[in-house]
């Protein structure tokens, strides 16, 4: 739906991104499926990236891979099954891993350091698409060109607003809806402006409001949750405007399907009764 007077779009009756999901082909296979990669933390910090990654396979991409520090495997892979883990002891080693993969996620708890910063540009030079949030963000704060100028326009940047003030101080505040455009014009990225009414803007001038927000979103992880959602559909070569929005709204869906006492680690798992909804509507 438009809004007319301000020519914004609200995501809970959207027909054009429920045209674009990507559902599988009678003769698809995984890796036409799309190839998640998650960048974990090190080994007391896996669990964002083990949310992520969950989030990115639900959603449907194929083949989903957490890279991670030598020391995270071995807490890893007992704790993932469809989900293959690859170690990485140097930038070189990461960009080399992500390599073959069609979206990564980079950023939670990932740890604010120099290393998450050489990290997030070493993976800008590899192809992939990036869905940058949290610390992968916060790296970044009094150097945000150093993000900026790495970036791709199918990148997404998903912060919270304290985020969002670090990488963006100097931007006046005449509302959500304006400093979000502002901001995905300047990265030249997809901005996920998160919060009750998510704001999702493209450097295009592409703008979408999200209208179907639930408190019990207001949790630990709930955002690793959704960065990998946004990159699983990403990974499946959907247009990241798309995929964002798309994300954001099944991802409210989710949680308001599962409602009080719901924690990230719920999440994942509500996703497809969420899809097998949107898919009864696509026929």
């Amino acid at each position: 739906m438009r809004d007319r007077k301000r020519g914004i779009m609200t995501s809970s009756v959207l027909p054009d991104w429920r045209a674009a999901m990507p559902w599988p082909g009678v003769e698809t296979h995984k890796h036409l499926r799309g190839r998640l990669g998650v960048v974990s933390g090190k080994a007391t910090q896996t669990g964002a990236a083990r949310l992520a990654a969950r989030a990115g396979l639900r959603i449907g991409a194929g083949l989903v891979r957490i890279l991670c520090p030598p020391d995270a495997a071995a807490v890893i892979a007992p704790a993932v099954e469809a989900i293959m883990v690859t170690p990485f002891g140097s930038e070189d080693a990461l960009a080399e891993a992500a390599e073959n993969l069609d979206a990564v996620v980079i950023g939670p708890a990932a740890g604010i350091s120099d290393a998450t910063r050489a990290h997030v540009r070493a993976l800008a030079g590899t192809g992939a698409a990036l869905v940058v949030d949290a610390d992968g963000l916060t790296v970044f704060e009094g150097w945000p060109e150093d993000l900026f100028e790495v970036l791709d326009r199918d990148d997404v940047l998903t912060p919270h607003e304290g985020e969002f003030r670090r990488l963006f101080p100097d931007l006046p505040d005449l509302g959500r809806e304006a400093v979000a455009a502002a901001a995905a014009a300047r990265a030249g990225a997809v901005v996920v402006l998160k919060g009750p009414a998510t704001v999702i803007a493209a450097p295009d001038g592409r703008i979408a409001v999200n209208d179907n927000g639930v408190a019990w979103l207001a949790t630990a992880g709930s955002g690793d949750v959704l960065a990998g959602m946004i990159a699983g559909l990403m990974a499946q070569r959907m247009d990241s405007f798309d995929a964002a929005r798309a994300a954001v709204w099944i991802h409210a869906e989710a949680a308001r399907g599962f409602g009080p006492g719901l924690i990230a680690d719920d999440l994942p798992d509500r996703i497809p009764a969420v899809l097998a909804a949107l898919y009864s509507q696509a026929g």
